[in-house]
C-alpha cells in the first residue's frame, strides 16, 4: 500500500482548510487531484487517504473518481493525448488523426505506451470545434491537426522533447499538470508566461474593436482591487442603502376606514397599493390544494377574475361568451366527485361488488369439480 509522502500530507491539510470546518467534503475533488500528483493515478491507496483526511467512507471516496475522466483508475503514462473524435472534430478528420496515432504508437483507448510515456484516448468532445480537428496534451490544446502533425508531436514527447501548444503554457507532465488542478501554482520559471491565444478567439475581439461594440463605461485600465478596499467599499454601499430606506410611518391615532368602510383598529394605517397597479389584494390561495390551483389557473372564474392581473384574464369561448361565476369550481367539484379516492386498505377500483363476485366465482369453480377441499375454499376466498 502506498504512504503517501509528508508533502502530499502538508498540501492535503492546506487543501482543506479552504472551505469551512462543516464543508471539509468539498475539499474531496483537489484532494483526488493531488493524490494523482503523486502516483499518476487514483490508486484504492489513494481513494483510502482521501477518506481518511476527509472522514469518509471509501465508497463516496470511490463514487466521485469513477464519475470523473479526469481521475485516472490506472496507471497512466507522463502525456496523455486525447484526439476529439465528437462530430465537428470527426467530419474535419479527427478520427483519421486517432486512428493514425493508435497504429503508429500501437495502443488503443485508455491505453499506454510501453514506455510509460504516452496514454492515447479519444474524447467525445474538446471544446474547441472552431479548431479542429484538436487533440490535446494534458489538457493543453494543439489545434488544426492533422495525422502527421500528430506524428510529430508524440514522436517528440517520447523523445524527451515538449513541444509547444498552439494555446496555453508550456506543456507539463501528468503529476505536475495534477498538481496544478489541485489549486497549485506551477512553479516552474517562465512557463505560464509561454503561449498565446487562438485566431479565432481574437476574431471576435477585432470585429469589435472595428466596429466599435464594447461594455458601457468600460475602462480597461481600471485597477483591481484589493479585498480590503472591496470590502470597505460593500461596507459604504450597505450604509449609503441603508440611509436612504424611507422612515418607518408613524401609527395614526384617528380611525382609518378598511376596504369595506368599517373603521380599522386605531393606530393601523392601510397599507398603501403597489404603484401602477389597479390590481385589488387578492389572498395568496396557500390553502388550496394544488389540482384546485391548476384547474383555476386554466378555467379562472369571470366573475372573480381581476381583469389587469398577470395570468388571470378570463378565457371566452368561441361565442366570445365568458364562463359564468364558479364554473372551475364546478367542473372540479364534479371532477372530484367521478374519481373518487381508493381506500386505505384496497386498490382503487377495487369495489366491495368485485370482491363478493370473486368469491361466488371460486365456489362454483370448487363444486364444479367436485373438490369441496378446505385448501380449495381457502384458495377460493383468497381469490
Amino acid at each position: 500500500m502506498t504512504t503517501f509522502t509528508d508533502e502530499t500530507r502538508e498540501r492535503a491539510r492546506e487543501i482543506i482548510a479552504r472551505y469551512p470546518a462543516d464543508r471539509s467534503r468539498s475539499a474531496l475533488l483537489p484532494l483526488l487531484h493531488l493524490v494523482q500528483a503523486e502516483e499518476g493515478y487514483v490508486s484504492p491507496a489513494g481513494v483510502a487517504f482521501c477518506a481518511e483526511v476527509l472522514g469518509l467512507n471509501k465508497a463516496q471516496v470511490g463514487a466521485v473518481a469513477t464519475f470523473y475522466t479526469m481521475y485516472k483508475r490506472k496507471p497512466t503514462g507522463d502525456f496523455l493525448v486525447s484526439v476529439c473524435t465528437n462530430t465537428m472534430c470527426n467530419v474535419l478528420g479527427g478520427q483519421e488523426v486517432y486512428d493514425t496515432l493508435s497504429e503508429h504508437l500501437g495502443v488503443g483507448h485508455d491505453e499506454t505506451t510501453a514506455d510509460g510515456t504516452i496514454t492515447l484516448e479519444h474524447a467525445e468532445c474538446l471544446a474547441a470545434c472552431d479548431y479542429g480537428p484538436v487533440m490535446t496534451v494534458n489538457y493543453d490544446f494543439f489545434d488544426g491537426v492533422d495525422p502527421s502533425t500528430a506524428v510529430g508531436v508524440v514522436d517528440e514527447l517520447r523523445a524527451g522533447g515538449r513541444p509547444m501548444p498552439t494555446r496555453g503554457a508550456r506543456l507539463c507532465t501528468l503529476k505536475e499538470m495534477a498538481v496544478q488542478l489541485a489549486g497549485f501554482a506551477d512553479d516552474r520559471d517562465g512557463a505560464v508566461a509561454d503561449g498565446g491565444p487562438g485566431e479565432p478567439t481574437l476574431r471576435g475581439l477585432r470585429l469589435a474593436q472595428q466596429h466599435g461594440v464594447s461594455v458601457p463605461n468600460f475602462d480597461p485600465n481600471t485597477p483591481i482591487r484589493s479585498k480590503a478596499e472591496a470590502d470597505k467599499a460593500a461596507a459604504e454601499a450597505k450604509a449609503k442603502a441603508e440611509a436612504a430606506k424611507p422612515a418607518p410611518v408613524e401609527a395614526s391615532a384617528a380611525p382609518v376606514k378598511g376596504g369595506d368602510g368599517a373603521s380599522a383598529p386605531t393606530g393601523v394605517a392601510e397599507p398603501a397599493a403597489a404603484a401602477g397597479s389597479t390590481a385589488r389584494d387578492v389572498k395568496a390561495p396557500d390553502d388550496k390544494s394544488p389540482q384546485v390551483r391548476t384547474a383555476e389557473t386554466r378555467q379562472p372564474d369571470a366573475g372573480t377574475a381581476v381583469p389587469d392581473a398577470p395570468g388571470t384574464k378570463a378565457p371566452a369561448d368561441s361565442s366570445g361568451t365568458a364562463p359564468q361565476a364558479g364554473d372551475a369550481r364546478s367542473a372540479e367539484a364534479a371532477g372530484v366527485a367521478a374519481n373518487a379516492p381508493a381506500g386505505d386498505g384496497k386498490p382503487a377500483g377495487d369495489e366491495a361488488g368485485a370482491q363478493e363476485r370473486n368469491l361466488t366465482e371460486a365456489k362454483a369453480d370448487t363444486d364444479a369439480d367436485g373438490a369441496g377441499s378446505a385448501d380449495a375454499s381457502e384458495t377460493g376466498a383468497q381469490k
